[in-house]
C-alpha cells in the first residue's frame, strides 16, 4: 500500500524552511510530503487555504501543525475528508471559543508577550514578530545562535488578530486520531499548556527536551512522531 502524503503546517514567526529536517527525514522513509506556505493572517482564512491544499492531494493525508499551524489543522481537517490523523508539534489544540493568546497565557512560563515582540500596523491592521535580540530566548534556544540569528531575520510577521480570534466551530480532534510531542523546554507555548490541551484531545503523546523550535533542533523525533500516526492510521 502507498504511503500516506504528510501536509506540514508551520506557525507564526517561521516559515515553510522550518520543516527542512523534518521533510528529509520523512522522504527517506518513502513518504511524500507538502509543506504549506502559511498565509498567517487569520484562523479562518489560513485553514481554508490549508484546507484547499489538502483536498489538492490524492489519497489519505496526515496533517501536522506546529505552534499556530496546530489551530489551523484543528479547522482544516473538519472540511477534508481524506485527513486519517492530525499531529500537533508543540502546537495549540484549541476548543471553541477558544484563542492561541488565551491558550499560551493560561499556565505560566510564556516568553512570548509584549516586552519580547514588535509590532508593526500594515494596512490598518497590526502584525506581531518577535523581537530579534529575544528571538533565540523566546522560540529557538536550543538552536546553534548562529542558526537561531538568521531565523530572527527570515521569521515572518502573523496577524495580530490571528492569534487574538477565538476558534469557531467543532475541533477536527474530536473526530480524529492525534499524536502530540510536547517541547518540555518551550518559551513561547509552555509545557504545562501542551500537556493540558494533549490531555484533552485524549492525544497520544510523546515528550523531549527540546525548544519551541523542536523541529530545526529535534526532526528526527518530530519526523518520528509523524512517523508512528501515519502508521497509526493504517
Amino acid at each position: 500500500m502507498s504511503k500516506p502524503t504528510i501536509v506540514l503546517v508551520h506557525g507564526a514567526f517561521a516559515d515553510s524552511s522550518s520543516w527542512t529536517g523534518v521533510v528529509t527525514k520523512l522522504q527517506e522513509q518513502g513518504f511524500p510530503v507538502v509543506a504549506v506556505a502559511n498565509p498567517l493572517r487569520g484562523v479562518e482564512s489560513d485553514a481554508a487555504y490549508v484546507a484547499s491544499v489538502v483536498n489538492s492531494v490524492s489519497g489519505p493525508v496526515v496533517l501536522a501543525g506546529h505552534s499556530y499551524g496546530g489551530a489551523l489543522i484543528t479547522r482544516a481537517a473538519t472540511e477534508t475528508p481524506n485527513v486519517r490523523a492530525l499531529v500537533y508539534i508543540a502546537a495549540f489544540q484549541p476548543e471553541a471559543g477558544e484563542s492561541v493568546f488565551e491558550l499560551s497565557g493560561r499556565h505560566p512560563g510564556a516568553k512570548l508577550g509584549p516586552e519580547t515582540t514588535n509590532v508593526l500596523v500594515h494596512d490598518g491592521e497590526a502584525e506581531l514578530s518577535i523581537k530579534p535580540e529575544n528571538f533565540a530566548e523566546v522560540f529557538a534556544a536550543d538552536v546553534p545562535p548562529a542558526t537561531a540569528a538568521v531565523m530572527a531575520v527570515t521569521q515572518r510577521p502573523v496577524a495580530q488578530q490571528a492569534l487574538a480570534a477565538p476558534f469557531e466551530g467543532t475541533p477536527a480532534w474530536t473526530k480524529l486520531p492525534s499524536w502530540t510531542l510536547v517541547a518540555n523546554q518551550d518559551n513561547a507555548i509552555p509545557a504545562a499548556a501542551q500537556e493540558f490541551m494533549a490531555e484533552r484531545a485524549s492525544s497520544t503523546v510523546r515528550r523531549v527536551d527540546a525548544s519551541h523550535a523542536v523541529a530545526v533542533s529535534r526532526p528526527d523525533v518530530v519526523a518520528e512522531v509523524i512517523a508512528a500516526a501515519a502508521d497509526g492510521t493504517e
